[in-house]
């Protein structure tokens, strides 16, 4: 399964996520929650505040982790 990146415009951290995956070669989607209402409610529930939220698999976080990226990559 391929890791999805909830994102927002603007956003430096998802910026820095997003290109972390790129440089490991990691395959991955984008949702941006400024456009998707039952993505900003999915991530909400799982109790994030903030963007980014990665899910990969069973994992899931939020925030820029390139320690995280290293472990999927």
């Amino acid at each position: 399964m391929k890791p999805k990146v909830y994102s927002k415009p603007n956003c430096v951290q998802c910026t820095a996520t997003t290109r972390a995956l790129r440089s490991k070669g990691i395959d991955f989607d984008v949702v941006d929650l400024t456009e998707d209402s039952e993505a900003m409610t999915k991530v909400t529930e799982l109790g994030y505040r903030q963007a980014p939220v990665v899910m990969a698999g069973e994992s899931h976080w939020s925030g820029f982790r390139p320690d995280l990226i290293a472990q999927i990559a």
